[in-house]
């Protein structure tokens, strides 16, 4: 039997990850700047691709970094 966590998305009801938000992006990112594996944070499959493609944004935008060293 396998432990399954909420997604915390589903639970807040959140429909739109804002690419702006980068407190709550950064939560999603490793300590070297990758966006981190649904099985480590707890998301669902959808809300993990709208995620990946909020930091894609913010990245691109210069709002988060591609890299940290």
């Amino acid at each position: 039997m396998k432990y399954q966590t909420i997604c915390p998305f589903c639970k807040e009801n959140v429909r739109e990850i804002n690419y702006k938000d980068t407190d709550l992006l950064r939560r999603y990112l490793s300590s070297f700047g990758r966006i981190v594996a649904r099985k480590r944070s707890g998301v669902c499959v959808w809300h993990q691709r709208k995620m990946a493609s909020a930091v894609k944004r913010a990245r691109f935008m210069a709002l988060l970094p591609y890299l940290v060293q």
